[in-house]
Formats: C-alpha cells, structure tokens, sequence
C-alpha cells in the first residue's frame, strides 16, 4: 500500500507539471531586489537571480518603484514557486514566466495592476498588451500618472 505521503508528491507533481512548461525550476523566494527580480532557493541550495521575463518595473528611483517592489514581496516572497526559464541576460540572472499561488502568473499580475509595462523589445505576448491596456484605462498603480516613463527611457538619463 503506497503512503499518503507519496499521493501527495504525486499529486503535487501532476499539478506543478500542469502549469510549467520547458526548462522548470522550483524553490522558495528568499529576497526581492526589485519588482521585477529576485533570488530564488531551490532543494539543493542553490540560489539563482531571477528577472522576470516579458515585463519592465519602475527603476528604484522612478515612481511606483517601491510599489511595484511591494507587490512582487507580497505576492511571492516566502513561497515555493514554479519558474519556466526562457534564457539567462547579460547579468546571468535566468529569465523567468514565474508561476506562484497554484496557478497565477506574475509577469502577467503586475502589468494587470499597473506595476510594469510590457517590455515590447523583448515580448510579443498580445495578452500583456491587453493587461497594460486594461492597466491604463483603468488608471492602475503607475498609469494614475498623466505621463509615466518606461524605465528603459529613464535608464537613458
């Protein structure tokens, strides 16, 4: 007779398995460095840099930056979460769709609530444009401003 225990792993498998896709990770967020990155602890005590793919929060400077800091925390730090790893940037950090809270993304929470504009340089996802759009017109986090800037712009300065 198979333990409880082992339908439980099983059952986390198939669940995990049903919501990440390609090269995937699974740890616990320990620290937030900012909205859009993170450092992850997976069972073997590694920790990895994490970026967020597809999206671009405010700079630490730029309004809404804490905000947007605030939000990732509250929504991913402590927990295990699933990441689907796209590439590595020029930093090594690992590009990531991170997955938390059974089934929601992050990438697509924050442009939703106004916290980071969808990086078009780097994402054609068509429903990031219609989350910042719904972002925008519901005037969300960041888009209260009458003229707020893309941090790749502010990073220019």
């Amino acid at each position: 007779m198979l333990s409880r225990s082992f339908y439980s792993f099983f059952l986390i498998f198939l669940i995990g398995s049903s919501f990440c896709y390609g090269q995937s990770i699974y740890g616990k967020v320990v620290s937030i460095t900012d909205g859009d990155t993170f450092k992850l602890l997976t069972q073997d005590s590694i920790v990895h840099r994490i970026r967020i793919a597809s999206i671009d929060c405010p700079e630490k400077k730029q309004p809404f930056s804490k905000l947007a800091k605030q939000f990732t925390s509250d929504a991913i730090v402590g927990k295990n979460i699933c990441l689907d790893i796209i590439s590595k940037d020029r930093y090594g950090r690992s590009i990531a769709i991170v997955y938390y809270d059974d089934f929601l993304t992050l990438n697509e929470a924050l442009v939703k609530n106004g916290f980071a504009w969808h990086f078009l340089k780097y994402s054609k996802d068509p429903s990031l444009d219609q989350l910042e759009e719904y972002a925008r017109k519901n005037k969300l986090g960041l888009w209260i401003d009458k003229n707020p800037i893309p941090p790749w712009e502010w990073r220019k300065k």
